[in-house]
């Protein structure tokens, strides 16, 4: 069923890095949610008046607050697919983010009405009437939510889209909300104990915990999140791919909407190779990334000593001194100046976000003694930075 829907409502579905596309996309979830969703509220709301249950009507206006999502999400999509203008020159991609975060507070607001509503019911228990028909259609309205659920998730993976992945999850589980509402009307029928309102306070409490998770997925990329280990490795690999490229480094990536980014990254080059030629190689990779992973990626050369074997000896030891004070240390670039008196170790050192200030004047300190055993002359100068990746690059 996704696949002929997408095949029949979605032109050049295959191309989902294309903007339009992906915005098709994301229209096509938004209409098929309102859809589902209104319909579901209906019956449970004509479900839950006629057999006067509040878990029932909880989980309708559960629907209602989803149908809501939905049109919201409908116009968070359509207005992110907006192409770049004078005022916006990264484009509007970041409203589907601002969307999500309005949805979430929409099902914050619905759970918390819903919460005092039940926790009326369980003080004052109003009587309850059981048709295995309201059951039924309960049963229906989860795979409903089901197939919805799996079917958000399945777009959202496929155009990287947050606010679908979070919708994706709500659905899930509003299968569970519904599960639980089934499991009142069954324990009333059969056995006449009126939980409903307990349910209903659950059913509450659920939404809201849906909302929340939605607002923290919605935030993050506003705020600013550390890179994807994978997107880490997919930039690095491909500017390194180039001949004349050493390594990487101090990669940055800011994101302006799902599948539009701005990158920067440091490249070394052999400081023998004539500047020209390094240029020249640069701006292919920039042009590159742009055509075929759909980053408008910056680069800055670094040049680093590739024939000197003294430089090149003592960079293997630096390294080696890193890994035993702590693994998750890395350092770029290095290079040597050479005093009457004395020689500089130049080199950028990578720590783990966890160092403050004090641990890393002490690791400063470590690695700058350590060198002094080779010789007094020599004099460590550290710049100590961070990783913008998610986590240590090297351990994954």
């Amino acid at each position: 069923m996704t696949e002929f829907l997408v095949k029949k409502f979605v032109k050049n579905y295959e191309n989902t890095g294309d903007g339009k596309v992906r915005t098709s996309y994301g229209m096509l979830a938004s209409l098929v949610g309102i859809g589902c969703n209104m319909l579901l509220f209906l019956a449970k709301l004509i479900t839950g008046i006629l057999i006067n249950s509040i878990s029932v009507m909880a989980d309708a206006f559960n629907n209602l607050s989803d149908a809501a999502s939905s049109i919201i999400g409908f116009v968070g999509v359509k207005m992110a697919g907006k192409p770049a203008d004078q005022d916006h020159p990264f484009g509007h991609g970041r409203i589907e983010y601002i969307a999500g975060f309005i949805v979430a507070f929409l099902v914050i607001e619905v759970g918390f009405s819903l919460f005092k509503t039940s926790f009326g019911k369980i003080r004052n228990p109003e009587n309850m009437t059981f048709h295995l028909t309201s059951v039924v259609i309960l049963l229906l309205s989860i795979g409903v939510k089901l197939w919805l659920g799996l079917f958000n998730r399945t777009l959202g993976k496929r155009i990287q889209s947050t606010v679908m992945m979070a919708t994706a999850a709500d659905s899930l589980g509003d299968v569970a909300t519904t599960s639980a509402t089934i499991l009142s009307i069954l324990v009333f029928g059969f056995f006449g104990w009126n939980i409903d309102g307990i349910i209903g306070l659950v059913v509450s409490v659920v939404v809201m915990i849906a909302g929340v998770n939605i607002a923290r997925d919605t935030l993050e990329p506003l705020i600013g999140q550390a890179i994807d280990p994978k997107v880490y490795r997919e930039l690095t690999e491909f500017v390194e791919q180039y001949d004349g490229i050493v390594g990487s480094h101090d990669l940055i990536v800011h994101n302006y909407g799902p599948s539009k980014s701005m990158a920067s990254i440091h490249a070394e080059v052999p400081s023998h190779q004539n500047i020209e030629v390094s240029h020249e190689i640069v701006d292919k990779i920039e042009r590159d990334c742009l055509k075929k992973l759909g980053i408008f990626l910056v680069i800055h050369m670094d040049p680093v000593e590739t024939h000197n074997e003294k430089t090149a000896a003592l960079k293997e030891q630096v390294g080696e001194i890193l890994g035993r004070l702590d693994s998750r240390l890395q350092f770029h670039d290095f290079r040597i100046v050479n005093g009457t008196d004395k020689v500089n170790l130049i080199f950028d050192l990578v720590v783990p976000r966890e160092y403050n200030s004090s641990m890393r004047d002490t690791i400063r300190n470590k690695i700058s003694e350590e060198v002094q055993k080779w010789d007094s002359r020599y004099d460590c100068v550290i710049t100590v930075e961070n990783s913008y990746c998610a986590e240590n690059p090297e351990s994954i």
